[in-house]
């Protein structure tokens, strides 16, 4: 084989080698892109029960000064009802963004109940379109800016 022919092997070995790492760089990318956009679509679907589970706490209250929790654990197991169990949620869920098991909490104005809840994550997120009871969280910079429950 002579030089020159050598040369231009290596060339196109390098070149192919080039290709394929940016063919894996972009697929990685990707990977990475759809694991956030599942982690957001969990991040709805546990804000959505978590929020549920405040609406149920609030509609059981026999009176207006209790119908918020004053922890997360409120709704594990209603402490109202001594002498029964009432659950409005099984767990405190796993926040995807974060992989802990806190959330930020949006107290009442008095500061007596927990009204909201919200991820703790500063990230931006990637999700651009929302279906309609999701829409206030379109232009919001970060996930911690999603707020799941009632309007304090």
């Amino acid at each position: 084989m002579k030089p020159l022919s050598r040369g231009y092997a290596l060339l196109l070995m390098l070149l192919a080698l080039a290709v394929i790492s940016m063919s894996a760089a972009s697929f990685f990318q990707l990977g990475l892109f759809g694991q956030r956009r599942t982690a957001e679509l969990e991040l709805l679907e546990k804000g959505e029960r978590m929020d549920a589970a405040l609406l149920s706490f609030a509609k059981l209250s026999a009176t207006d000064q209790n119908r918020l929790p004053k922890s997360l654990d409120d709704l594990l197991r209603d402490p109202r009802y001594p002498k029964s169990i009432v659950r409005h949620l099984r767990q405190i869920e796993v926040d995807p963004m974060t992989g802990q098991k806190e959330w930020g909490l949006v107290w009442s104005e008095d500061g007596k109940g927990i009204v909201g809840v919200h991820s703790l994550s500063e990230q931006k997120p990637v999700m651009t379109l929302f279906g309609p009871q999701y829409a206030k969280f379109k232009d919001l910079p970060r996930y911690a800016d999603w707020v799941f429950g009632q309007n304090p």
